[in-house]
C-alpha cells in the first residue's frame, strides 16, 4: 500500500510535459532481452563460484543458495518485458559511469546496465555487479548530476559488499535466532509475550543495521562523485529532489473534469456517480501500532541523511549553483514522463493508470494520447468487474493515507455499474482508433 501511495503521488509533482504522437517504448525486444539473460547467468555463474571460495563450508552453501533463487526469480522478472532495452537510456547510463569510473579505480569496467520500467524513483546494483535504474529516476530528477549522484551511492553499496554482508549476518542470526525460540518454548509462562519481544527486537535492530548501511553508501558515494566532473553539491540536490517525493502532496482533480470526460454521446453524466463514501464515524484509534514504523524503514529519513553528510562533509554547506540539464537528460525525462502511463498499464495498476491519464487531459498534454490509454485501463477494469477480481485492480478508499482528490476518484470508479464501466471503455477505445 505504501509503495502504491508513492506512486501515486509521483504521478503529478514534475512539470508534465508536452509532444504529440508519442510512441511507447518497445518493451517486447527479444534479442536484447535474450542476450542480457545469457551475460546475466554467466556473471551470476562466476559470482556463485566467488561465493563459494570466499566463504566455504555450510555457511557459503546457504549464501550461494540464497543467491541462486534471487538469480532465478530475477531472470524470470527479466523475460516479463518489465525491463526496457532502449539504448539512449543505456548509454547515458554507460556514459555517466564511464565518467565516475575515470578518477575512480576501484570501480570495475564490467557493470551490467538494465533499465526498469518502473515510475518510482529508485536504483539497485546487485552484489554481482548487475545495476538496475527504474525509469521514473530520470521523470523525478532534474539533471544528470543528480543522476551520477544516485549512481554513485548504489556503487557505495556495491563497493561496501552491502548485499552479501547482510545476507551473511542474516544467516548467522537465524542461527542464534532458532537457539532463542528453542528456549523460549522450554518456558512454561509469558511464551507468547517473550516469542513478541523477540520479533520486536529483531525487527528493529535489522532496520538500525540497514539506516547505518544507508549513511556509509552516502559517505563513500559523494567521495566517488567529488572525484568526478559532476557537481559536488547534487549529491545534497538529489537527496532533496527525493524527499519532495515522499512527501508531495497529489494535485487536485476537479469535479468539473468528470463532467468533461463522461459525459458521452450515449451516457449521460450522473451526480450520483460523484457521491461519496461517508468514513467520519470510523475510529482509527482502535487500531494501534505495536511497532515504531520508523524503527523499520530500511532507509533513514532523508533529512536526517542530509544533516549527516553535511556534518562530515562541511563543503556541503556551500550555496547551491543551479545546474541546467543537458538536451540528452531533457529528452530521456520526456521518454520517461510518457512511459508512465504504460508502465502502470504493464503493472496492472489500471486504476491509478485512469487517473493519470485525466490529470494529464485537464493539463491539455497531448490528449489522443491519454485518452487512448485511458480506454486501455477502462477496458482492463471493465474485464476485472466482469470477473469479480477488480479489487486487484482498483484501489479502496483509505481515507488515511489517500488525498481528497485520490479519494473522490475512487468514489467515482466504484459507484460505475458493470455496464457503465464498459461504455467508457468503448467509448475512449473507438476514439483513439
Amino acid at each position: 500500500m505504501l509503495k502504491k501511495t508513492f506512486q501515486l503521488l509521483f504521478l503529478t509533482f514534475a512539470a508534465l510535459v508536452q509532444a504529440q504522437n508519442y510512441t511507447p517504448l518497445d518493451t517486447l525486444d527479444k534479442s536484447n532481452r535474450d542476450a542480457f539473460i545469457i551475460q546475466y547467468k554467466l556473471r551470476s555463474e562466476k559470482f556463485d563460484k566467488d561465493i563459494r571460495t570466499k566463504n566455504p563450508g555450510k555457511t557459503g552453501r546457504e549464501l550461494e543458495q540464497i543467491y541462486r533463487e534471487y538469480q532465478k526469480d530475477f531472470t524470470k522478472e527479466v523475460g516479463k518485458n518489465g525491463f526496457s532495452f532502449n539504448p539512449e537510456f543505456i548509454n547515458d547510463l554507460n556514459g555517466v559511469i564511464n565518467e565516475i569510473r575515470k578518477n575512480n579505480t576501484s570501480i570495475p569496467d564490467d557493470l551490467q546496465i538494465l533499465i526498469a520500467k518502473d515510475n518510482s524513483p529508485n536504483a539497485y546494483c546487485m552484489g554481482d555487479g548487475t545495476f538496475v535504474v527504474n525509469m521514473g529516476l530520470y521523470y523525478l530528477l532534474e539533471n544528470e548530476d543528480q543522476i551520477a549522484s544516485v549512481v554513485c551511492h548504489e556503487l557505495g553499496h556495491y563497493l561496501l559488499e552491502h548485499s552479501t554482508k547482510s545476507q551473511l549476518r542474516r544467516i548467522n542470526q537465524n542461527e542464534q535466532d532458532k537457539n532463542k525460540i528453542k528456549e523460549i518454548k522450554r518456558q512454561r509462562y509469558n511464551r507468547s509475550a517473550n516469542a513478541f519481544s523477540l520479533f520486536k527486537e529483531k525487527a528493529y535492530e535489522t532496520g538500525e543495521y540497514r539506516r547505518r548501511g544507508e549513511l556509509q553508501a552516502d559517505s563513500l558515494g559523494y567521495k566517488l562523485l567529488k572525484e568526478t566532473k559532476y557537481n559536488k553539491l547534487s549529491f545534497i540536490n538529489a537527496l532533496e529532489v527525493l524527499a519532495k517525493y515522499d512527501t508531495l502532496k497529489s494535485k487536485d482533480l476537479k469535479v468539473e473534469a468528470y463532467k468533461k470526460y463522461f459525459s458521452i454521446p450515449d451516457q449521460i453524466f450522473k451526480e450520483n456517480w460523484l457521491k461519496k463514501e461517508d468514513f467520519s464515524s470510523y475510529d482509527y484509534s482502535l487500531y494501534k501500532e505495536k511497532l515504531d514504523k520508523d524503527s523499520l524503514k530500511s532507509h533513514p529519513e532523508i533529512v536526517d541523511r542530509v544533516r549527516r553528510l553535511k556534518e562530515l562533509f562541511p563543503e556541503l554547506n556551500e550555496k547551491a549553483v543551479e545546474i541546467k540539464p543537458t538536451n540528452s537528460f531533457n529528452e530521456l525525462s520526456k521518454i520517461a514522463a510518457y512511459e508512465r502511463l504504460p508502465n502502470l498499464y504493464a503493472s496492472e495498476d489500471y486504476g491509478v493508470g485512469v487517473y493519470l491519464a485525466l490529470l494529464n487531459l485537464e493539463r491539455e498534454n497531448d490528449p489522443d494520447y491519454y485518452k487512448e490509454w485511458m480506454g486501455k485501463c477502462f477496458q482492463k477494469i471493465y474485464e476485472a468487474r466482469k470477473n469479480y477480481t477488480l479489487n486487484r485492480y482498483l484501489d479502496r478508499i483509505d481515507p488515511k493515507n489517500q488525498s481528497e482528490s485520490y479519494q473522490q476518484f475512487l468514489n467515482f470508479m466504484w459507484n460505475l455499474s458493470l455496464d457503465e464501466i464498459k461504455n467508457f471503455a468503448e467509448f475512449y477505445n473507438e476514439k483513439s482508433s
